[in-house]
């Protein structure tokens, strides 16, 4: 069994979101949008996927350092926990801080700011490639001999106290605020409004950003989501989404001094003779309208129905990915991430998806159906195969053709 915390902690994720929409329905809220929920969740399938390959050279370059280069032995008491626990939070601060500040590292986290909404849900909104810019900003504790099974039971546990402040439910909180991070600080950091631009990097102390002068408290309600929307509802496009923006602009820089600057500069730099640095813009309240696809109900449930389906066999997968050889992990990643594109681009009523989704319901089913007599599997798997492509294909072909667009 993977006995990573993130990965154990879903169940109480998707009790704590359900209790949250509980709340929504109570005090006639609207905090939820499925299509924008679906687009969450697929992200943060997708990064456990990808983290399933990424992770693996950020934990063997953590452990080679701290066995080769820390330069001490450290006891394993409450005062090295208690280091442990500052100094995580203090380089998750500047790790954070750096994925805003450098347009290359926010290619890697911009994916957590996309939702235009604000509820648990983001929480899980996670990107696939921020490990792959920030795994060395904690290089300096595996130095000063912090070991590498600790180092990750406490970043693990400060990653899990960031997924309760993404909420509207808890307004503000009297002393607790002064020390800790807290959703009224947390909202500000997700605001795209001028003033809350690049504030509030916290993790789980709200120190850092106070010490550093990054800190803002909320004020107006913030808007929510990136200065550039992304208008998709697409899970793995929004990994890839800035950095094809990064592509498109670096073209347009002639010289490798200016494209460096671009790669390095914070997001919205430009040369001067391309207009120079962007700043965010005022976000015209008025007038302004978050990205929306209506689509018709039977979508909505079948919709959901397939991503209830993907999310079991994620979760079956996760918890027991260290069985499977490298290549079955990888055919495993790239099937449920067709799904999720599926799940939520068929919101937006591309046509190509239609096409997509018929052979993913045909083949995948079928598929399973083979290998479970090839393999011996029990008989129940081929009955719920069979089941499944009955359901799908009944329920999939009464939605409206109208609904496709180009």
């Amino acid at each position: 069994m993977n006995l990573n915390p993130i990965v154990l902690s879903i169940p109480i994720f998707f009790i704590l979101i359900g209790i949250e929409i509980v709340v929504e329905r109570l005090t006639h809220r609207k905090l939820y949008r499925l299509p924008d929920s679906i687009a969450n969740l697929s992200c943060g399938i997708t990064s456990q996927l990808s983290g399933i390959f990424f992770r693996v050279l950020a934990v063997g370059v953590y452990e080679v350092v701290f066995s080769r280069l820390a330069v001490m032995h450290l006891e394993r008491n409450w005062m090295y926990w208690t280091a442990l626990f500052l100094l995580v939070d203090l380089a998750y601060y500047w790790a954070h801080r750096m994925s805003h500040e450098i347009n290359l590292f926010w290619g890697g986290h911009v994916v957590h700011h996309q939702s235009e909404e604000y509820n648990l849900s983001v929480a899980l909104r996670q990107s696939s490639f921020q490990v792959v810019w920030t795994f060395f900003f904690y290089l300096p504790l595996a130095v000063a001999g912090f070991e590498t099974t600790d180092f990750l039971l406490i970043s693990a546990l400060n990653t899990l106290y960031q997924f309760w402040i993404h909420t509207e439910t808890i307004n503000r909180m009297g002393w607790f605020e002064y020390v800790f991070n807290t959703p009224s600080h947390h909202r500000v950091h997700h605001g795209r409004d001028p003033k809350y631009i690049d504030k509030n990097h916290a993790g789980t102390l709200i120190i850092w950003d106070k010490l550093f002068g990054t800190f803002q408290e909320e004020e107006e309600r913030p808007t929510y989501g990136i200065t550039k929307p992304i208008n998709s509802w697409n899970g793995v496009w929004a990994n890839f989404s800035h950095y094809a923006t990064m592509a498109h602009e670096l073209k347009q820089i002639p010289n490798l001094t200016d494209k460096l600057r671009y790669l390095f500069h914070k997001p919205g730099w430009l040369p001067s003779y391309l207009g120079g640095y962007q700043p965010a813009p005022p976000v015209d309240k008025a007038h302004y309208h978050k990205y929306d696809t209506p689509a018709p109900v039977i979508l909505n449930y079948y919709a959901l129905f397939q991503y209830v389906i993907c999310l079991i066999a994620t979760a079956v997968f996760l918890f027991n990915q260290g069985h499977y050889t490298l290549w079955e992990k990888a055919l495993a990643a790239i099937l449920i991430s067709i799904s999720v594109v599926n799940c939520g681009v068929l919101f937006e009523g591309k046509r190509w998806v239609y096409v997509s989704e018929w052979l993913r319901i045909v083949l995948y089913p079928t598929g399973l159906m083979a290998l479970a007599v090839m393999a011996g599997w029990p008989s129940y798997v081929m009955v719920g195969a069979a089941v499944y492509l009955v359901i799908s294909v009944a329920w999939f072909s009464r939605i409206p053709r109208t609904y496709a667009q180009a």
